[in-house]
């Protein structure tokens, strides 16, 4: 029983404790109108432990609000994304398209989200979203040029848009036409999966101090 025990706690020290990842969003992420077992940051989590290609655990942790904008994002960030997290997947601006904010008010919102947690040495997916066509040309090319723009300008991982592949297929959506069924999550997070790893294999050096 000695000799058992002390191999039980030499493994314990010797495994790494699991990656800590916060999806930082809105009712996307929240998982709005699903099961708690079917929201994005569950399932993403699972996906990542059967792949088995990232160098140690992972937890992901859901930080998704619903109704919150790219402002209401940023209002949380500092208690939403604490001392122990190691990454950090940005997915805001939905509501802000769908409310006509003012394109310039999102840019600086998420420019000074990403600038926090490049401070804090944090690596970053962020996950960009494309405003509605009935929102209007001058609109819409205004809002869809935020993401990529901030992307290369705070040098982050960038996932163009969160919900290809889900967007406007009926089969897919609940009634609403907006938020992902349990099938459309599944979507996302097999399409958005790739990035992800990239952000994990980041935060593991990050933590090794590489």
């Amino acid at each position: 029983m000695a000799q058992t025990t002390t191999s039980q706690t030499t493994t314990s020290q010797t495994t790494p404790p699991p990656l800590k990842i916060v999806a930082l969003g809105d009712s996307l992420t929240a998982g709005y109108g699903l099961p708690p077992a079917d929201s994005f940051p569950v399932r993403l989590e699972k996906a990542l432990a059967a792949n088995g290609r990232t160098p140690r655990p992972v937890t992901v942790v859901n930080a998704g609000v619903s109704g919150d904008t790219a402002t209401d994002g940023l209002a949380r960030l500092d208690w939403a994304v604490g001392d122990d997290v190691d990454g950090v997947i940005v997915e805001l601006g939905a509501n802000d398209a769908l409310r006509g904010t003012d394109p310039a008010v999102t840019r600086t919102a998420l420019d000074e989200i990403l600038t926090r947690l490049k401070a804090r040495g944090l690596p970053v997916l962020l996950a960009g979203m494309l405003a509605p066509p009935n929102m209007g040309p001058e609109f819409k090319q205004a809002f869809d040029r935020i993401f990529p723009d901030l992307a290369e300008k705070h040098d982050v991982l960038f996932y163009p848009f969160f919900l290809d592949g889900v967007a406007a297929e009926r089969g897919l959506n609940q009634r609403d036409g907006m938020h992902p069924e349990a099938k459309g999550i599944a979507v996302i997070v097999e399409r958005i999966l790739p990035k992800v790893e990239a952000l994990v294999g980041r935060a593991a050096a990050r933590r090794d101090g590489k």
